[in-house]
């Protein structure tokens, strides 16, 4: 028998949000407003860096990227979502399963990866502000985001052929409206340890290294702001730095709500479980493009300006 010749449902069934199935179509609309303002607002940042000259800067390609990452992961939610919660076709494919989990661990991973990367370009503006320009130069940014790419698709890869190697001869039905590895591997009758342990690896090895390295970025930045003398300068410095924050906090505590209820809270209730891995997923990319073109004031420039352009 071949490795992946094991017994697979055709399909699985995904759950909007357990015991609140008829208030499921009241949540159709706001769900529709926060997708319009992830795709809206990340695709306008994205336009707005490439037609605006003066945004053709480190910074603000990785802001770039961030925007199409979040753009990547409304598109990769969006279908199963919108089909669960406003028509109730709450069927799925085993394959599209699989590549819908792939590409949502993919893409948050990636995101993760350019959160570290912006704090690596924080640092370097305020901590060695004359070198800035030799050190981030159009090549290096292209190729932390090649990198970003490569590492999400590199450690992420063996992830379906995890989930198809086990056999999944009981439910098929899944806890959320879209396919996640934790999720997925729950419902198989083998032993999945494992997946457990190659999911904790990923988890510790590229999550858990950003946010330490995040981290310290800041440690260091604090440590270079204290010894300005200005207090002016100092409060200059640590304001280019208030919108890249929010974005971690807004990516990364969601994150850890989830994984701790999902380790630690075995007895709360499944829709808890439910709404933080919504949470997770749905509101980094509706928050950013706010947070930004709010604390950012080239952005907005730049907005207005295209915005104005279009009108003529």
């Amino acid at each position: 028998m071949g490795l992946f010749n094991v017994t697979h449902p055709a399909s699985f069934l995904l759950t909007g949000i357990p015991g609140f199935e008829s208030f499921h179509s009241w949540l159709a609309g706001p769900l529709c407003m926060m997708y319009v303002v992830a795709l809206g607002g990340n695709t306008v940042i994205l336009q707005a860096v490439r037609v605006e000259p003066s945004l053709h800067e480190p910074m603000y390609y990785l802001l770039s990227m961030l925007s199409f990452s979040d753009v990547a992961m409304s598109m990769a939610t969006l279908p199963t979502v919108l089909r669960t919660f406003c028509l109730n076709a709450r069927s799925i494919a085993f394959d599209a399963c699989l590549i819908q989990m792939f590409l949502i661990h993919s893409v948050s991973m990636m995101e993760s990866g350019i959160l570290l990367a912006m704090s690596f370009d924080r640092y370097v503006a305020i901590c060695d502000p004359l070198h800035y320009a030799t050190v981030l130069t159009n090549g290096v940014i292209a190729g932390m985001g090649v990198a970003v790419t490569a590492r999400s698709f590199i450690t992420l890869f063996p992830l379906p052929f995890l989930i198809k190697r086990l056999p999944i001869c009981g439910s098929n039905v899944l806890s959320h409206s879209y396919c996640l590895h934790p999720d997925m591997m729950k419902l198989a009758c083998a032993d999945i340890t494992i997946n457990s342990i190659y999911g904790l690896f990923v988890l510790i090895s590229t999550f858990g290294m950003d946010l330490c390295f995040i981290f310290l970025s800041y440690m260091l930045i604090l440590r270079s702001v204290l010894a300005i003398a200005s207090h002016e300068e100092r409060l200059k410095a640590l304001n280019t730095c208030v919108s890249h924050i929010l974005a971690v906090l807004a990516f990364y505590m969601p994150m850890i709500g989830v994984s701790t209820v999902h380790r630690f809270g075995k007895h709360v209730p499944r829709y808890i479980h439910v709404l933080m891995s919504n949470i997770y997923l749905f509101i980094p990319p509706v928050l950013n493009p706010l947070i930004y073109s709010a604390k950012m004031k080239e952005i907005r420039r730049a907005i207005v300006r295209m915005f104005h352009c279009i009108k003529m």
